[in-house]
C-alpha cells in the first residue's frame, strides 16, 4: 500500500510514504492544522478523494498574544525607568556640584569679611595712632608705621590667596595631576629665584577620575599645603606624591622646611592661623582624613587620604551601563616630573 499525506499549515508538499500507517509531528506551533490522506492499491489507482483530519493546537500562556505585549509594555516601562533614573542621577550630581560650589564661595566670602575686612580695619586705627603719635613721639610712630605695612603686606596675600580660591575655572577637571604642577609652577614663579624650592611630582597607579568635590578639595589642600611649604616653611625641596589605589586616594605634600610649632597642629583656631584648620575641614567635608607630621628644623608631611567609595568617580567594578553614560576616560600615564 502506498499513501500520500499532507498536514495543512505545516507541509509545503504531498509526502508519499509505503505501507507506513503513523505519522509523527514535533514543535507544531500553535494554530488550525488539516491533516490529509490519499492512498493507493497494488494496481496504481488513487483515491482522490482520501480522508482528513482538522484539529487546533492551542497556544501556551507564553505563545499568546496577550503576553507578548505585555513583554513589550515591560519593556518599554523598563527604558523609560532607566532614562528617569538617569535623569535624576545628573540632576543629583549637578545639584551637590553646584551646591559644593556655592558653599565653597560662601565660605570665601566669609572668610574675606572675616580676615580682610578686620585687617583693613586694624590698619585703619593704626594709621589713626600713627597720625597722633607723629608730632610728639616719631620713633614709636615710625615703629606703628612698620606694623601697619607689615599687616597691609599680609592683607594683600591673603586677598590674593581668596581670588585665586575664587578661580575655579582654572581647576583642571580631570587632572588632579596637572592643576597641582599649574600651582606649584605659579608659587615657584611667585618667590625669589635664589630662595626657590625644587617641586617634585611624583604620580603612583593608574590615574582615575574623582569626584567633583574630592578634586576640588583635594586641590585646595595640595595648593595651600605648597604655599605654605614655599612661602613660610623655607624649604629646599617639596615632593608631591599622588596615589591611586583601589582602597583609597592619597595626597602627600613633604618639605624640608623649618617645620610648625607643635602648638599649631592641635587642630584647633590658633590666633591667625586658618591654614591647618581650613585643610582638616576640607577632607571632612569628603570623608578623607588629613594628617599631618611637622617638627622644628625637619621639615612637614600633609598627607590627605579618601576613601575609594568617595574618591572615585567610577570605581574600579562599574557596570558597563555607568560606563556608557559617565563615558571611560582615556588611559593616562605619567611619569616623574620637576617643576
Amino acid at each position: 500500500m502506498h499513501f500520500k499525506y499532507r498536514l495543512e499549515g505545516q507541509d509545503q508538499d504531498w509526502r508519499e510514504v509505503v505501507n507506513d500507517r503513523q505519522v509523527q509531528y514535533t514543535n507544531l506551533a500553535p494554530k488550525h492544522y488539516r491533516f490529509r490522506v490519499l492512498a493507493c492499491n497494488n494496481t496504481g489507482v488513487w483515491n482522490e478523494q482520501g480522508a482528513s483530519l482538522e484539529f487546533v493546537i492551542p497556544p501556551a500562556w507564553y505563545q499568546t498574544n496577550w503576553f507578548r505585549a505585555l513583554c513589550v509594555a515591560t519593556f518599554l516601562a523598563l527604558l523609560w525607568g532607566l532614562y528617569h533614573l538617569r535623569v535624576l542621577q545628573l540632576r543629583r550630581e549637578l545639584g551637590a556640584a553646584l551646591e559644593a560650589r556655592v558653599g565653597e564661595r560662601t565660605r570665601i566670602a566669609r572668610e574675606l569679611h572675616d580676615t580682610l575686612l578686620q585687617s583693613f580695619q586694624g590698619l585703619v586705627l593704626l594709621f589713626g595712632a600713627v597720625l597722633r603719635l607723629l608730632p610728639e613721639r616719631p620713633v614709636e610712630a615710625r615703629q606703628r608705621l612698620e606694623r601697619a605695612l607689615e599687616q597691609a603686606t599680609q592683607a594683600i596675600t591673603e586677598a590674593r590667596d581668596a581670588v585665586q580660591d575664587l578661580s575655579a575655572s582654572d581647576l583642571d577637571r580631570n587632572r588632579i595631576v596637572n592643576s597641582i604642577k599649574k600651582i606649584a609652577a605659579e608659587l615657584m614663579a611667585e618667590t625669589n629665584s635664589a630662595n626657590s624650592a625644587e617641586i617634585h611630582v611624583d604620580v603612583k597607579g593608574e590615574h582615575r577620575n574623582l569626584n567633583s568635590d574630592v578634586r576640588y578639595e583635594a586641590y585646595r589642600i595640595g595648593t595651600e599645603a605648597l604655599r605654605n611649604a614655599c612661602r613660610h616653611a623655607e624649604a629646599s625641596r617639596i615632593d608631591v606624591e599622588i596615589r591611586f589605589d583601589d582602597r583609597q586616594f592619597l595626597l602627600r605634600v613633604h618639605d624640608d622646611g623649618k617645620g610648625i610649632d607643635q602648638k599649631l597642629l592641635s587642630g584647633e583656631r590658633p590666633g591667625r592661623h586658618f591654614g591647618l584648620y581650613n585643610m582638616r575641614e576640607r577632607a571632612q567635608k569628603v570623608g578623607g582624613r588629613l594628617e599631618v607630621w611637622s617638627k622644628v628644623n625637619s621639615g612637614t608631611e600633609v598627607e590627605l587620604t579618601v576613601p575609594a567609595a568617595n574618591a572615585y568617580a567610577a570605581g574600579p567594578r562599574s557596570s558597563w551601563w555607568s560606563q556608557r553614560f559617565s563615558g571611560k576616560e582615556n588611559d593616562f600615564q605619567e611619569t616623574k616630573t620637576e617643576s
